[in-house]
């Protein structure tokens, strides 16, 4: 597989995918703190800011996973495959509170100024 361009390409891409969820995600985490280090609580912007990095996080974690088991061909559906536990485990966790894609829709509503429908893991 590493000798395949589309793969070397893919990798790179994932590399970049995978950078730019975790420094997001690193960054807001590390601001915030800082900031309820000093404020003793979390403002609502502050947890959008957490629901958007962590959901893009995931997001971002999973398409890099859907990439690696498609590039990686049949091999990847037999459960003795790395590959294959990998993949269920990444889309169960996209499916799990924490990485609904309906989060996009609840922070989308907050940063055009509407009341989000759904505030209720606040």
């Amino acid at each position: 597989m590493r000798d395949n361009n589309v793969v070397q390409s893919q990798v790179a891409q994932a590399e970049a995918k995978l950078g730019a969820a975790r420094a997001l995600l690193l960054r807001s985490l590390k601001e915030i703190t800082d900031q309820v280090a000093s404020s003793g609580g979390l403002t609502l912007d502050q947890r959008m800011t957490i629901r958007l990095a962590s959901t893009f996080a995931i997001h971002q974690a999973r398409d890099v996973v859907d990439t690696a088991y498609h590039a990686a061909g049949a091999t990847a559906i037999f459960t003795m495959n790395p590959f294959e536990r990998r993949f269920r485990d990444i889309h169960t966790v996209s499916q799990q509170l924490q990485g609904r894609q309906e989060h996009y829709e609840t922070v989308g509503q907050y940063q055009l100024g509407l009341k989000p429908d759904n505030l209720a893991w606040l």
